[in-house]
């Protein structure tokens, strides 16, 4: 996505129920280094673009509870 000429990328997270957790602790380190690896992959074609990470978080069963974290971590 692009937000006022910045890149957005965006990680949607659901959790039906909390049997391995919720949808925040779904979003691990490993989770982390994934993204930032995509968006760098995707960066070399718009080296001059700045980026930042949001997150998603549903969370079924605390009542449909949707949190929106904006700048969630920086690369």
């Amino acid at each position: 996505a692009e937000e006022g000429g910045t890149l957005v990328f965006a990680e949607v997270r659901y959790r039906r129920d909390q049997r391995y957790g919720g949808a925040a602790e779904s979003v691990t380190a490993a989770k982390r280094a994934r993204l930032i690896a995509a968006a760098r992959l995707y960066l070399k074609w718009r080296p001059d673009a700045d980026c930042r990470f949001y997150v998603l978080l549903l969370d079924a069963l605390e009542g449909g509870r949707i949190q929106w974290i904006r700048n969630a971590f920086v690369a």
